[in-house]
């Protein structure tokens, strides 16, 4: 069984670009791993990272961009769930609240911050002492995993506070409130940061490689027929252990061995609005009860996230999209507290994912839904499915440790909970020196202080790429926010192979700018195309298709219904460079 070793200075900081795609292909074809992960979302990232660090050789293949799924259409929130306390399920409170204190505190300050929340109260007194018991609950679980958990405890607020606090709020919606924190997260970076991790631990790891097949000697899965969408080649991987952690699309991989699943995975729809941060006047997000589940108005930089909805849905799992009916209904359920209502012309981004939901043919797992269960399918291979986002390393550890259980000899426990992803340690020290790092640099202390959030210490190779070029000091176009430096950054380093990749996940963009990229694009495409040696034909196929996504989005989200909106949304084509 293989070893982890120190890594070399070729991966010390992770890098996933094009050379290092073409060298963990290569592996892929010429070694048997410990582990094979299957899915690049934030479980299987996890898992992966949870596997090289206990000493096991790893690979992980995805077959489009790290997160490109549920795991960069969240709430982007990590948080206990305080709604699942009313659920009486306060094991999983208790488990995600420990994990937001990790992700605070050890494994990921750079990336993810606390955020101050509102929950009003609409009746007197019976309700303020309701409530405050759940806070009351939520703060002392928060202090259970054996460190401070990172942020503050709640507070009451009376009428007039709340409304000193809020000013948008409409007169005579709520009595008062109370205060509480939980944190937030570029869930699409977060993810593309956890592949880099595993990587500079010894991992390889690949986008664009599709698994359409599982390898089996008898019984036993052995490995995957694997096809690189990028060059069309195919190969086999081979593993002692499988981790199928492909989310929403569990149930079409379980297919693949020829065998009757022990558990389905229902996929549930949640939609999110962007609005610009003037548009609501508050100095905290709130969350708002709704007659199905509750809604979120998170702050977001210069931006709010409205969200979120929670609909069955059977239709294209790679691209959900957001209905007129989908938007309109959140537009309601928040206009209901606000002063002056938002409007769809206020609205400068939608998105939509899927919630991968346990449904059992047994009770047991009929009641999991936002849990999750492990598996051995078949043998040798291991299946995670369900959970939430806040708790995935507890879940990448759960797959790890069943891999594990069938392999030979002592296997290490997971040590995740004390890894810091690329970019962590010394990041504190680094903000403390953000002043003098801008007058060293030239840039505004805002702009390191945006550098310092999305990379970390990483920041300093976003800032050499500018001391090399001052041109790439330049903002994006439509997208004053990002660096052109931080578009070359993400092509030579982060592993974006597409337009898309850069313009929806390492950055953004897609859903933060006025224009959702179009203005982006192809300056975006440009800066890509020195990197990843694109022709011009390339560089304005990556464009045209990026164009057709934005017109495609736009035009199924005034449709009435899913399947409408389905149709149109999928007449926008995919960049596959072979099939």
């Amino acid at each position: 069984m293989a070893t982890t070793t120190a890594p070399t200075s070729s991966t010390t900081a992770g890098d996933l670009g094009p050379a290092q795609r073409a060298a963990a292909i290569e592996a892929m074809k010429t070694r048997e791993f410990d582990v094979l992960v299957v899915g690049g979302g934030i479980v299987g990232t996890g898992a992966a990272l949870d596997a090289v660090t206990r000493g096991l050789s790893v690979a992980m293949v995805e077959a489009w961009d790290w997160s490109s799924g549920t795991s960069s259409r969240s709430s982007k929130l990590v948080h206990g769930g305080i709604r699942y306390l009313e659920q009486l399920n306060f094991s999983l409170v208790r488990e995600a609240l420990i994990e937001r204190g990790l992700l605070l505190q050890r494994i990921a300050p750079h990336l993810v911050k606390p955020v101050k929340f509102l929950f009003p109260l609409t009746h007197r007194v019976w309700e303020r002492a309701y409530i405050g018991a759940g806070m009351l609950m939520y703060d002392v679980f928060s202090y259970t995993g054996g460190r401070p958990p990172g942020v503050p405890h709640h507070r009451h607020l009376s009428r007039r506070q709340l409304y000193r606090a809020i000013p948008s709020l409409k007169k005579g919606a709520m009595v008062g409130g109370m205060t509480y924190y939980d944190a937030q997260v570029d869930d699409a970076r977060y993810g593309a940061m956890v592949a880099r991790t595993a990587a500079r631990y010894g991992a390889e790891v690949a986008t664009r490689v599709r698994v359409e097949g599982f390898v089996k000697v008898g019984e036993r899965v052995v490995g995957v027929d694997a096809h690189d969408l990028e060059t069309g080649e195919r190969f086999q991987i081979k593993a002692k252990q499988v981790v199928n952690a492909t989310g929403v699309w569990t149930d079409d991989t379980q297919k693949m061995t020829a065998e009757r699943g022990q558990f389905h995975v229902r996929a549930s729809k949640g939609v999110h609005l962007v609005v610009p941060r003037d548009r609501i006047q508050s100095t905290m997000g709130m969350i708002l009860r709704t007659e199905k589940s509750v809604l979120f108005v998170i702050p977001w930089g210069r931006h709010w996230l409205v969200g979120t909805t929670d609909t069955d849905y059977a239709l294209n799992k790679a691209h959900p999209a957001a209905t007129a009916a989908d938007i309109d209904y959140i537009l309601d359920h928040v206009n209901e507290v606000l002063a002056r209502p938002l409007t769809r012309e206020d609205v400068e981004g939608v998105y939509a994912g899927l919630r991968p939901l346990l449904a059992g043919e047994s009770e047991q797992t009929s009641q999991l839904s936002r849990e999750h269960i492990v598996t051995h399918s078949v043998p040798g291979l291991v299946v995670i499915a369900g959970g939430k986002w806040t708790t995935y390393r507890v879940m990448g550890k759960d797959a790890i440790d069943a891999a594990a259980s069938a392999l030979d000899g002592r296997i290490p426990e997971s040590v995740t909970e004390d890894i810091a992803l690329v970019g962590g340690e010394g990041y504190h020290a680094a903000w403390n020196q953000r002043s003098a790092t801008a007058a060293r640099t030239g840039l505004h202390r805002a702009r390191i202080e945006h550098l310092l959030n999305r990379f970390g210490t990483l920041a300093d190779d976003v800032l050499a790429l500018i001391a090399e070029r001052p041109e790439l000091a330049a903002p994006v176009p439509g997208a004053d926010d990002y660096l052109q430096a931080e578009i070359v950054y993400a092509a030579a380093n982060e592993g974006a192979l597409h337009l898309d990749d850069v313009l929806a996940r390492r950055t953004r963009i897609s859903i933060e700018a006025w224009d959702r990229g179009v203005s982006a694009a192809p300056v975006a495409a440009r800066l890509m195309a020195e990197v990843l040696g694109w022709d011009e034909a390339h560089e304005r196929l990556e464009v045209e298709t990026y164009l057709e996504r934005v017109r495609a989005e736009r035009a199924s989200q005034e449709m009435p219904d899913d399947e409408s909106a389905d149709r149109v949304r999928l007449e926008a084509p995919e960049i596959v460079r072979a099939v």
